[in-house]
């Protein structure tokens, strides 16, 4: 055998591992057709969080309107994405780096699956004893007429000036992260939901509180919606149509609210109009798909071994093992009914090294904590308030903690949490509407996989002001009043 392993793919679900699998002596190859580190590091977390940060700074500032603010802050995205593009265009390369410090073997082009024991790319023929598929997901584009104008996150988090006027097809992460970034920077859009609910898997009180936020800076909803198709307004030779479309894009809130708002006619014609099945009609200047995400694993030869996999990937045993004993699945592409997000590609990607070093049992999983970030940010981990509500083990309490220390919480008035309790008075779970909802939710991932205890959590001292201190105090009248 050429190799132990090799891993196709090389984001988080496959080099966290393979440094470790390298240490105790097994040859390593990662296989990558694309940029070393895979979506996160070149298209997805990094890019977002670098392209967010300013507007939440906004955002904070915003909370001084009449009580200390001069000014504005204004957000220069052209400078913001230049900056952005030279920063991960630093990732790959570094990676690179890394790979050759932990003496990884590489490969770059696709990674094509022979048989059990083969993978070729290109012109090239490696064997191993296991292959690990680390292929991630990518981004799904309906198959609908006008699909061809369709922009995915990737387009979005590189694009040189921002929508006027977006419509965004999809609520989830993507949908939601983007809309509040228009939001913040003044700008407008519709969101297409083909359901009647937004971030479907958080809190929907919270959620709703950050719709009502988007509604009041022109982002318009509409819920339980399929787009039918996508004309390209540049192609429409009827100028009835040309006008009746303009006219819907007149129809905005920013005109409702402000009549002496201009349009940008030239932007609209050379715009898209969006028709839904319902009969709605919506006219912008940028679409977005962010409907979700599928498995990346087409044409990787997973016929060649009998793989077969659905849109959440492939079927995974508790050792992250397919249907084929020496070939294994990790990270996003892994179906194992957990999260897919980078934190668990990680989780993956360490258990998997003691797996194959015979050092593991089954995979465990601690609570795993997800936001999204909008703005403000909405956390969820561990139980959730949907399923407390709906069994006698559980009590669901309210911390308004905003409301008690918006002087410690840079005048955040509505941060709030709401903690679930076990009969024991455990705490088990917890939703988070926040600014800085996620390291909240990083303090309370810490708190319910580490079993402490209300009456451990009242001894300890903790630095002030701060959200978590302030949360951790209101926590303590579940511990005074029971």
């Amino acid at each position: 055998m050429d190799y132990d392993v090799i891993y196709i793919g090389s984001g988080n679900a496959a080099w966290q591992g393979g440094r470790f699998l390298r240490k105790a002596g097994l040859k390593i190859l990662i296989i990558e057709e694309s940029l070393y580190g895979g979506t996160c590091a070149n298209r997805g977390c990094n890019s977002k969080a670098l392209l967010d940060a300013p507007y939440e700074i906004k955002a904070l500032g915003d909370n001084f309107e009449g009580v200390g603010k001069s000014g504005n802050f204004e957000v220069d995205w052209p400078s913001l994405m230049k900056f952005k593009r030279k920063r991960i265009a630093n990732m790959a390369p570094f990676l690179d780096g890394k790979f050759k410090e932990y003496d990884l073997d590489v490969a770059h082009g696709k990674g094509v699956i022979v048989d059990e024991h083969t993978v070729k790319v290109g012109d090239e023929t490696y064997t191993t004893d296991k292959i690990v598929i680390c292929t991630g997901l990518k981004p799904v584009i309906p198959d609908i007429p006008g699909k061809e104008y369709l922009h995915d996150s990737t387009d979005y988090l590189d694009i040189d000036e921002l929508p006027k006027h977006a419509i965004i097809i999809g609520a989830g992460f993507v949908g939601m992260e983007f809309a509040s970034i228009l939001a913040e920077a003044g700008l407008s859009a519709d969101v297409i939901i083909r359901g009647d609910m937004a971030l479907k898997y958080f809190h929907q009180p919270y959620v709703q509180r950050v719709i009502e936020i988007l509604k009041e800076k022109n982002i318009r909803f509409h819920f339980n919606q399929t787009v039918k198709e996508v004309i390209s307004n540049v192609e429409i030779d009827d100028p009835v149509t040309k006008v009746l479309n303009l006219k819907n894009a007149l129809n905005s809130d920013e005109i409702l609210r402000d009549p002496e708002a201009k349009i940008d006619n030239k932007a609209y014609e050379n715009g898209f109009t969006v028709n839904c099945e319902s009969g709605l009609s919506l006219t912008g200047d940028y679409v977005v798909a962010a409907i979700g995400r599928t498995a990346n694993v087409e044409d990787i030869g997973l016929e060649n071994v009998g793989l077969t996999y659905t849109k959440q990937g492939i079927k995974v045993n508790g050792h992250l093992q397919t249907d084929v004993a020496n070939i294994y699945a990790s990270g996003d592409v892994a179906d194992t009914g957990i999260a897919k997000l980078v934190t668990v590609a990680i989780h993956h990607s360490k258990y998997l090294a003691k797996e194959l070093l015979g050092e593991a049992d089954e995979i465990t999983y601690p609570v795993v904590p997800a936001v999204a970030y909008t703005i403000p940010r909405i956390a969820t981990v561990g139980v959730p308030v949907y399923v407390a509500d709906k069994s006698d083990d559980y009590e669901v309490h309210t911390i308004r903690y905003g409301n008690s220390y918006s002087l410690e919480l840079k005048n955040d008035t509505t941060a709030e949490a709401k903690v679930i309790v076990d009969k024991d008075l455990q705490i088990v779970g917890a939703e988070i509407y926040a600014a800085d909802a996620e390291n909240v939710a990083n303090m309370f991932a810490f708190i319910i996989n580490k079993k402490i205890t209300l009456e451990e959590l009242d001894y300890m001292i903790y630095a002030f002001p701060s959200s978590s201190s302030v949360c951790l105090y209101k926590l303590h009248n579940i511990h005074y009043d029971l």
